[in-house]
């Protein structure tokens, strides 16, 4: 019951992270490289802390770290800019589906050839990723913030891919919430018109659901077997589609409850034939990181 609550409140969290920077940023209360930088800020103090207390060392001065920091900031740039016009649930979608299928696409070309029923389970998320995107008359989605949340989704992607078994998970990304710092800084200089709401909402967003949330993943992830691990994971689109008809007041339509059932039904096809063939082992806290 412990694990099952624990898990619940991780992807709560992660699901969070998209309620939180639509009614900052789509409310006005701050610029959306703003919110990002205090985001990041926010988290990187958050799991500096965790490791202090940990009594172990941050990776900070190693060239892949380079890598790491730049698509975290791809990631955390367009994740903010897209929730100017896209409902919290809708990109939450978008962002899930883009990066399940860039890491099926990766793992496709180099890895051994999927089955059918990967094959298959990508081909359904990709048509209910299309129908999230599709901009015609009953569509959801702004042309403009769906090409940031896409470009979000391809800098988590690869940041999830350039981070697998590379040592302690936690120290790794406190690392690079470090060295994204300076990058947004550079990018959106110091923190303009914020009001008092924006700055809670961001601390919020980076030290609780961000960096405490990706705490609880890694002390959650290595208790869960991998299939559990890649399922699991699917009920934060969902959650953010509900949170933010609850506390934003967003609609939910038909054509975003068809799209959420393609994309996720195929991404759950696909991962648990992958899970299966590697024999529903349970992975270490390096074989997978969260992908919201």
């Amino acid at each position: 019951m412990q694990l099952i609550l624990l898990t619940c409140a991780t992807m709560t969290a992660f699901a969070a992270n998209s309620v939180l920077t639509r009614m900052a940023v789509d409310g006005g209360h701050i610029g959306p490289t703003d919110f990002a930088l205090l985001r990041v800020l926010s988290g990187a103090l958050v799991l500096w802390l965790i490791v202090l207390v940990r009594r172990t060392s941050l990776p900070l001065f190693r060239m892949r770290r380079l890598f790491g920091a730049l698509s975290l900031t791809v990631y955390m740039i367009g994740f903010s800019l897209a929730y100017i016009t896209l409902d919290a649930g809708l990109g939450a979608l978008i962002l899930f589906g883009v990066v399940q299928i860039s890491m099926f696409l990766h793992g496709a070309v180099t890895a051994a050839g999927p089955s059918k029923r990967q094959i298959a389970g990508a081909s359904v998320a990709f048509c209910g990723l299309l129908l999230a995107l599709w901009p015609g008359p009953g569509g959801r989605a702004d042309p403009t913030g769906a090409l940031f949340m896409v470009l979000a989704g391809l800098g988590w992607a690869a940041y999830t891919i350039g981070g697998r078994a590379r040592g302690d998970p936690l120290a790794a990304t406190g690392a690079n919430f470090i060295l994204c710092f300076p990058a947004l800084l550079l990018i959106s200089g110091l923190p303009g018109d914020v009001t008092p709401v924006g700055w809670i909402l961001a601390v919020l967003c980076g030290g609780l659901t961000s960096g405490l949330g990706y705490a609880l993943w890694y002390q959650v992830l290595p208790l869960l077997q991998q299939s559990v691990a890649a399922v699991v994971q699917l009920s934060v689109p969902v959650i953010a589609i509900a949170g933010g008809a609850v506390l934003l007041r967003e609609p939910v339509p038909l054509i975003v409850v068809l799209a959420a059932v393609l994309v996720l039904s195929g991404i759950a096809l696909a991962v648990t034939s992958r899970s299966s063939q590697a024999g529903h082992t349970a992975p270490r806290p390096t074989d997978q990181k969260p992908d919201l």
